[in-house]
């Protein structure tokens, strides 16, 4: 057994090349070019919001950070906005210190796009229920 600590993570964007273009679940977050398994891709930002903002929103970029605090990713500059929901995410989110941070689950290839599993609920309450990832896709188009 190994008493060896796991690595740090770095909670800083390297200086990977992305580029929003159209994906199958309307405009996503592309790789240009490789990165490698843990690195931190990018930082999920935005507008704090109140709870009370949060629940009457009509935003579909809203980031529950902690009960206490909520962001609204909507702003365009937000670019992991553009990440879209995967049923076999090749991304991971971590919060730490109170932001959210997106991190590559495995080696993402130029070419690629991003994702992260938004959850059960996301996908129910605004997909009805009808995931849209590219592993899905062509699941629903053949029904």
């Amino acid at each position: 057994m190994s008493t060896e600590a796991p690595p740090r993570r770095r909670y800083k964007p390297g200086d990977f090349d992305l580029k929003v273009k159209r994906a199958s679940a309307g405009l996503g977050l592309f790789a240009a070019s490789p990165i490698p398994k843990g690195a931190c891709v990018i930082e999920y930002t935005g507008t704090p919001i109140t709870r009370e903002q949060m629940y009457t929103s009509n935003s579909r970029y809203l980031f529950e950070i902690s009960s206490r605090k909520t962001i609204d990713g909507s702003p365009r500059w937000n670019t992991a906005r553009y990440i879209n929901h995967s049923c076999r995410p090749n991304c991971e989110i971590e919060i730490y210190k109170g932001r959210v941070w997106i991190f590559a689950r495995r080696n993402i290839k130029p070419g690629e796009e991003l994702g992260y599993d938004y959850g059960e609920a996301y996908v129910e309450a605004y997909l009805s229920g009808k995931c849209l990832c590219a592993a899905c896709a062509p699941k629903a188009k053949a029904a």
